[in-house]
């Protein structure tokens, strides 16, 4: 192993790491919390959770092997199952963000009769499609025996020279896999997103204008609480921007050197590094690690969720503290009250019920 290879499988190593602990804590969060679970987008959410476990456990682990032993790890079977597995929790997890950009949209755009237009039933129907999408084109490449051991990307996924017989065939294939799950994706990811911004900077200016309008009234209104509702109006701004970067560019950021690797290379006359490979399937895989901070443990519901199990876990809660306070308060009163019967209770002193 030279130096890009131990740096390679330090990297793996701690996408795996962090890939396990962030998702299992989703799905933990999910099952305790029965507000996640009447929640539409929750379902996306656990299918999103499961593809990328399912990879953490599967196909980033063989890949860390194959950089180790810079061989292929286990039998031709074994690694086209692991292929097989590969282009379909792949492709799985596009089209789960794809529909959650979709779920987003109707929420924003379309607010009152947001649980007319996306119910449970319809959730359902839209990750069937994302399964037999997905399964369709794994299971051609399986049959077709398009999968095996990739040195270029040290893992067991689609592979050139077990399709160089098919010729046109495979290059079809692929050319139709990455423009039917990343290009599509990408597409619905940048049109709903930006209707979202777009009816978000809407509202942020009524909101504005109403808020410029009050402050004109409030001649009498101190001029530092005044830049304070400006400054609040241009973070509120922000944030939205924030979001929608943070949606698109994770996705864009981590998939797209894959996919123009894997491109370019039914094309170009010339080997490409396997660092180079190496680095954007790292990327890809980083995108199991990165999802469950994007759409789940960064929104309020699965903070509050996460602090519940903690306080759980540790054996205290809310309830505990607050009741201490009120021990130690009524302590000290009755301390009090034995000294200093006949002084009245000062502002400085606890005050007995």
């Amino acid at each position: 192993m030279d130096a890009a290879d131990i740096v390679a499988s330090v990297l793996v190593l701690g996408i795996i790491i962090v890939s396990l602990l962030s998702n299992v804590v989703v799905l933990i969060c999910f099952l305790y919390d029965p507000e996640i679970r009447k929640q539409v987008p929750g379902l996306f959410i656990l299918n999103l959770t499961f593809c990328n476990l399912l990879l953490s456990v599967s196909n980033m682990p063989l890949t860390l092997i194959g950089l180790i032993t810079t061989g292929q790890p286990g039998g031709s079977d074994f690694c086209q199952i692991v292929g097989f597995l590969d282009t379909f929790l792949t492709t799985n997890s596009m089209l789960s963000m794809a529909a959650l950009s979709i779920d987003r949209w109707v929420a924003v755009v379309f607010p009152l009769s947001y649980h007319s237009r996306i119910r449970h039933r319809d959730a359902v129907l839209a990750l069937a499609y994302t399964w037999i999408h997905s399964l369709c084109f794994s299971t051609v490449a399986t049959c077709r025996s398009w999968v095996g051991y990739h040195h270029l990307y040290a893992s067991c996924t689609l592979c050139n020279v077990r399709a160089r017989a098919a010729g046109t065939e495979f290059i079809i294939f692929t050319v139709a896999l990455h423009s039917l799950t990343f290009l599509l994706t990408l597409i619905v990811l940048c049109v709903t997103y930006l209707k979202v911004l777009k009816v978000a900077r809407f509202h942020c200016k009524r909101i504005d204008v109403i808020t410029m309008q009050t402050l004109l009234l409030l001649v009498d209104i101190h001029p530092s609480v005044r830049q304070k509702c400006l400054d609040e109006q241009r973070q509120r701004r922000q944030r939205a921007i924030k979001k929608i970067s943070t949606f698109i560019g994770t996705f864009v950021v981590c998939f797209t050197p894959y996919v123009i690797t894997r491109i370019v290379e039914l094309f170009s006359p010339w080997p490409i590094s396997p660092h180079w490979g190496v680095l954007s399937k790292c990327l890809a895989y980083s995108k199991a690690a990165s999802d469950p901070f994007v759409y789940s443990l960064l929104r309020h519901q699965y903070r509050k969720t996460c602090n519940l199990l903690a306080n759980k876990v540790l054996k205290r809660s809310p309830l505990n503290s607050s009741s201490l306070r009120m021990e130690n308060t009524a302590t000290r009163c009755q301390n009090n009250s034995n000294t200093t019967n006949n002084i009245q209770p000062t502002a400085n002193k606890p005050v007995c019920p």
